[in-house]
């Protein structure tokens, strides 16, 4: 591992590791509202179109400046944009359409898993016992809290076509995450980020498309859908992006995933603020669970 990787966290590098799944968990009881007024994929296209054009006065000027580098690089950025802008959320999008949010955030959960997985196997990583280890206690912490205590409620889940897009969101998270770790080039973050909105929406634009010609789901614009558009554009999008890169190149590859555990903690909380959903005996029991996988994990 990288000396970055090991080194003791500071209260800025905890902050940036927790903001990102404080946001997702805050768009994920967002995204829930926009559930019958935009299509899944399309809401995803319009999200980062407008994060796009607020990053725009900020990024362009570095883009001209960075254009060699970002011509030199440019596989390795259209393989990011892909992977994180054109795939991730809208395949979590897509997952929420026929599956359970139980199933969808217990398969999300794994991504520690498969990102020791893709790393020993494409980047030539060491995989520590330890790390499996605090990947498994956090998997384990989140499907404790996801099946209220009961473990035979994992015996009931039924897997559906929403649970392969899931499953396909935290694959290719996994590899954007280690390409942001290993092939990052030398640019500003605002470049980055740009660049990868630009390639990500332009790959969306066939499959955006294809959902508005054969689901028949009209995009219904109203005050409510421009509010919801405003949030995921910049606190899930543009912010989290920032932080989890900032996070990325302070603690490495490995440890920010784990962190990514920490989302339906963040939920169950956000859930109680705005919906009243007090947490119960078993979210303090997983969040034990969660917090001794992620000390387990950052061990030297």
């Amino acid at each position: 591992m990288h000396a970055s990787a090991t080194r003791r966290l500071d209260w800025t590098t905890l902050f940036l590791l927790a903001f990102p799944p404080l946001a997702w968990a805050g768009n994920a009881i967002v995204g829930r509202l926009a559930a019958g007024t935009v299509p899944p994929v399309t809401l995803n296209f319009a999200r980062w179109v407008l994060a796009g054009l607020l990053l725009a006065p900020f990024a362009w000027r570095g883009v001209i400046a960075h254009w060699s580098t970002l011509r030199r690089h440019a596989g390795v950025l259209v393989a990011m944009g892909v992977l994180s802008i054109a795939s991730y959320n809208a395949f979590q999008y897509l997952a929420l359409t026929t599956s359970t949010p139980i199933n969808v955030t217990l398969i999300g959960a794994s991504t520690p898993l498969f990102l020791l997985v893709i790393g020993a196997t494409f980047f030539r990583e060491k995989m520590k016992s330890w790390h499996v280890a605090g990947a498994l206690l956090c998997l384990v912490g989140v499907s404790f809290v996801l099946v209220r205590g009961e473990v035979g409620r994992l015996a009931q889940l039924d897997f559906v076509a929403g649970d392969l897009f899931m499953l396909a969101a935290t694959i290719a998270w996994s590899a954007y995450t280690w390409l942001l770790r290993k092939k990052r080039p030398a640019v500003p973050l605002p470049v980055l980020l740009f660049t990868q909105i630009v390639t990500g929406v332009v790959a969306s634009v066939p499959v955006v498309v294809w959902e508005l010609m054969t689901q028949h789901q009209p995009f219904q614009w109203s005050g409510k859908v421009v509010a919801i558009l405003m949030y995921v554009a910049t606190i899930p999008s543009l912010l989290a992006y920032f932080a989890w890169d900032r996070a990325i190149a302070r603690a490495g590859a490995q440890l920010p995933v784990f962190f990514i555990t920490l989302t339906p903690v963040f939920a169950a909380l956000l859930s109680t603020l705005l919906l009243g959903d007090w947490p119960r005996w078993y979210h303090a029991a997983g969040l034990v669970a969660i917090a001794a996988g992620i000390w387990l994990a950052q061990r030297r």
